[in-house]
């Protein structure tokens, strides 16, 4: 059963000749003990559509369900407030009121149904426990780490027991290295509990790791849907290509297609490609992973000559950038990862024909 159905929903800014279209028919479903994350860069229209379900921006035609009651009909002109969808808000901010207990700022919207106050302490304890707050029930906001921040946010909304708990960017004020330990627990958290979750984030690594499945937008539509696999290894688009993953970009020209299988020119040499997308043309762009480029002092099949032009530490490796001693400041070259620094030379960059995607 879905516990969030989105259909062909239109949102604008404005009105009249000035309108500015934010959602463009966006269609969507969630299903019970689902992670969605809708990802894109900023202005796709991601946020909007997080805000349109939780009531917070009206639609201006479409549909929106909750389980099995309708909560918006642009037809109907039916549009139930925010604060009678049961729904589980954890803003960008966290939004924490600073004058506020920890248990206080959970317990808030408890009280504004003036549940009895034994069931507000007991429903306020056992959420905090969840999530490892319990000891911190007397303190202030000012008074906690940014991930205990964060985890209050959550506490809130999850106290209510909401159908679907929406996240805005619950991780973007964190700095780098909390934001990998509360992706963990945050993905963890939500399988533990079975928690049905509509995240937005812009951060690709973010949505692979969290989610079960992602909408990726692209100026007011889905440009594509899946699981994370199946969006970073077969992008229908050049656009979901670029968007997921570290990649190389290569201008090409088009020499042979037989089937799926293309032969491009590229910038230091012939190479053999698989066609994506729909482009038929003599141009094309060359997609590659970073990851799948193999540096080689010898030369190899399906392989490009070109000079090593800097290397850069990341830690675990190092990132080198090739690239014609003749190019300008224009040319972005070719990257790849090595395991240690490079020596100064012409190197031999392997390009694995069912890895190369050409669009």
């Amino acid at each position: 059963m879905s516990e969030l159905s989105v259909n062909d929903l239109h949102l604008d800014y404005g009105s009249g000749a000035s309108a500015n279209p934010i959602l463009k028919g966006v269609s969507m479903q969630l299903q019970r003990g689902e992670v969605v994350a809708l990802l894109g860069p900023s202005g796709s229209g991601k946020t909007t559509l997080l805000r349109a379900v939780a009531g917070l921006e009206s639609p201006k035609a479409g549909t929106i369900d909750i389980a099995d009651r309708r909560v918006f009909d642009g037809q109907r002109k039916l549009e139930v407030p925010a604060e009678e969808r049961n729904l589980g808000l954890v803003f960008q901010s966290y939004a924490l009121w600073p004058h506020k207990t920890v248990f206080d700022n959970v317990a808030y919207g408890l009280k504004l149904r003036k549940l009895p106050g034994s069931e507000i302490a007991s429903r306020v304890n056992e959420v905090l426990t969840q999530l490892g707050l319990g000891h911190l029930g007397e303190r202030f906001p000012h008074q906690l780490s940014g991930g205990q921040q964060q985890r209050v946010a959550i506490a809130r909304a999850l106290v209510y027991n909401p159908q679907v708990i929406l996240l805005d960017e619950p991780l973007s004020n964190l700095d780098a290295k909390l934001r990998e330990e509360a992706r963990a627990f945050l993905r963890e958290l939500i399988v533990r509990l079975g928690l049905s979750a509509l995240m937005v984030t812009h951060d690709q690594g973010e949505a692979m790791a969290i989610s079960d499945r992602i909408l990726l937008l692209n100026n007011g539509k889905i440009e594509q849907q899946g699981t994370p696999q199946s969006m970073y290894q077969t992008p229908d688009t050049l656009f979901t290509a670029e968007f997921m993953g570290s990649n190389n970009r290569l201008p090409a020209k088009v020499l042979q297609r037989d089937g799926q299988r293309v032969t491009l020119q590229v910038e230091g040499g012939t190479v053999q490609a698989t066609a994506r997308g729909t482009n038929t043309g003599h141009e094309a762009i060359g997609i590659i992973r970073l990851e799948q480029v193999r540096i080689s002092d010898q030369q190899t099949d399906n392989a490009i000559r070109l000079p090593l032009s800097t290397c850069m530490y990341l830690g675990d490796r190092w990132e080198c950038l090739f690239k014609p001693d003749n190019a300008d400041s224009t040319t972005v070259g070719l990257r790849a990862y090595a395991p240690q620094k490079l020596a100064p030379g012409e190197y031999w960059l392997t390009l694995p024909e069912q890895a190369l995607w050409a669009f």
